[in-house]
């Protein structure tokens, strides 16, 4: 898999690489793995929220 980034991302990229003091490729990593992980848990709250707000019309679709 090739990654372009613009300029302006590769220098963010590359400063937070420095401050956290890994490299570009693990920051980058990193950074996936955290924006895969907020969606997974927001969509998942999202789920429940559904669940447990609409829990009287799924107890009568699961009984008709």
């Amino acid at each position: 898999m090739t990654l372009r980034l613009s300029e302006e991302q590769t220098a963010k990229l590359r400063a937070t690489a420095e401050r956290e003091g890994v490299s570009m490729q693990t920051a980058a990593l990193n950074a996936i793995d955290d924006y895969v992980e907020r969606r997974t848990q927001r969509r998942d709250e999202i789920i429940e929220q559904i669940f447990t707000e609409d829990a009287k019309l799924f107890d009568r679709l699961a009984d008709a």
